[in-house]
């Protein structure tokens, strides 16, 4: 029981931070399908940091290896925000680009660094042995994540920053009616690369927390495991509300943790299911909830439409 609550812990806090990600950026009314690259890039970043600054104490490894890991995923949003918000480019496919592109320079640029230093190394693994224990505390037999506070810490400002500060207000009215907004004084351009950004952080946040979970390597061609669009499903199902995303991060991230520890329930071992069922369990159900949410969604009225200042 105690390992159940701890994976369904670290993924709904994984979850929970991409999913909040992906709604700041809806909120500015850009639509961000890039999640999963992002999380692959600032799992990178992060990885990277581990592996190359292995002398350094714990709380400089833990700050560094965090902000490692949001400044990649902020860059990388960059694309996503120049291209649909300067160019007007479809959003769809500037996401979708994005996810390809990730995986692809990961897996690159990794195999490049270990043959650089064993030119018989070719694979596109990082190892993280002892470095990811920066982020364990042990209470017991249970292993506190430090990204499940911090993300506790993070949905709480969330929620006072969409709703009870003034750039907030301003981010939400940019996705609802960018020309009403733009007419009291409001810089649409700016609150949607504002926007942008912060969902490429919390996105790059997501990633380092995904891969240091229960693991001490990753292989970067594995991407992230279609976690971004697991997080896309539970923004759409949370409607866009921070505290609704995370009670949703709950519940699929214990459908997650399921397929790491159901041998150790002797009901569920009884129902003598593969093991790639429970696998595919969050993935079901999110098919599920996009097909009897979508329609009845709360989505920003003005997400994914490009905004045209002489337009109104």
């Amino acid at each position: 029981m105690t390992l159940l609550l701890q994976y369904t812990l670290v993924y709904a806090s994984v979850l929970t931070l991409v999913a909040l990600g992906g709604c700041f950026s809806e909120h500015s009314g850009v639509i961000n399908l890039g999640l999963e690259g992002i999380m692959v890039v600032g799992a990178l970043g992060g990885a990277l940091v581990m592996h190359f600054l292995q002398g350094l104490g714990a709380f400089p490894m833990l700050v560094l290896t965090l902000l490692g890991s949001i400044l990649c995923g902020t860059i990388f949003s960059l694309l996503l925000a120049v291209a649909a918000i300067n160019f007007n480019a479809d959003q769809t496919l500037v996401g979708t680009a994005m996810n390809m592109l990730a995986t692809a320079v990961a897996t690159v640029l990794v195999k490049a660094i270990n043959m650089a230093q064993d030119p018989n190394n070719v694979s596109s693994t990082v190892r993280y042995i002892h470095q990811k224990k920066v982020f364990i505390h042990k209470i017991g037999d249970f292993s506190l994540d430090w990204f499940m506070v911090l993300t506790v810490l993070i949905l709480i400002a969330s929620v006072i920053v969409l709703y009870k500060t003034r750039f907030g207000l301003r981010l939400m009215a940019c996705g609802e009616h960018p020309q009403a907004a733009d007419s009291v004084g409001i810089n649409v351009y700016l609150m949607r690369y504002a926007g942008v950004m912060i969902s490429g952080a919390l996105g790059g946040l997501g990633g380092i927390a995904y891969i240091t979970a229960g693991v001490s390597e990753w292989k970067f061609e594995n991407g992230v495991a279609g976690f971004g669009f697991l997080a896309l499903a539970v923004m759409i199902f949370g409607q866009w509300k921070p505290l609704n995303i995370g009670l949703a991060a709950l519940l699929f991230g214990l459908l997650r943790a399921l397929s790491n520890v159901y041998s150790g329930f002797d009901f569920l071992v009884a129902l003598k299911l593969p093991s790639t069922m429970y696998n595919m369990l969050p993935y079901i159900i999110s098919l599920l909830v996009l097909a009897i949410f979508s329609q009845d969604s709360r989505a920003p009225k003005a997400e994914g439409i490009p905004y045209d200042k002489g337009q109104r």
